[in-house]
């Protein structure tokens, strides 16, 4: 696999190593002991989550809050999405800087996105199939919600040729 730190050098794009041939492809989608070399670090996941969404959803933009703080390791396995990662570590020479890339089961590509920033993805095809790992559980009373349109980031999403769907808790 090869990861790329991005221009924040925490979130790293995983590219990962794919044998195609006649029959399909094979990729070995995550390995802890290769993972944890690639990182620099010994990360622990303790729950996978799988999202579907339709095109135009929009999800996040979530963290929580310590001493329940998430890294994530995303993917995607239908579709295609616009993932963004917003920087909102306070003492971080990157604190209100975001990432994105586009993921998508054509690429294979994930997204490592260490604890302490705010997560949040754009469906661009028509359906999308997300999983990912978390380094903590979830938990309802220390989740936090960023507005995806907020001022203070100036994330520049896509432009659709549909509206943009917001739950009712992303939509406040």
């Amino acid at each position: 696999m090869k990861v790329t730190p991005l221009k924040i050098p925490d979130v790293k794009l995983i590219e990962p190593d794919v044998f195609k041939d006649e029959r399909g492809f094979f990729y070995e989608s995550f390995n802890q002991k290769k993972f944890n070399e690639a990182i620099g670090e010994n990360i622990t996941f303790v729950q996978d989550n799988h999202s579907i969404s339709s095109k135009g959803v929009l999800r996040g933009l979530h963290y929580q809050e310590a001493p329940f703080a998430q890294g994530k390791l995303v993917r995607v396995v239908v579709g295609e999405v616009f993932d963004v990662a917003v920087d909102i570590r306070k003492d971080s020479l990157t604190f209100g800087r975001w990432v994105s890339e586009i993921l998508s089961a054509e690429n294979k590509n994930q997204l490592w996105i260490p604890e302490g920033f705010a997560h949040g993805f754009l469906t661009l095809s028509d359906y999308s199939e997300l999983l990912y790992k978390t380094t903590d559980f979830y938990n309802q009373g220390s989740e936090k919600i960023i507005r995806f349109d907020s001022n203070l980031f100036n994330i520049k999403w896509p432009t659709l040729d549909c509206e943009i769907i917001l739950s009712a808790k992303d939509d406040l």
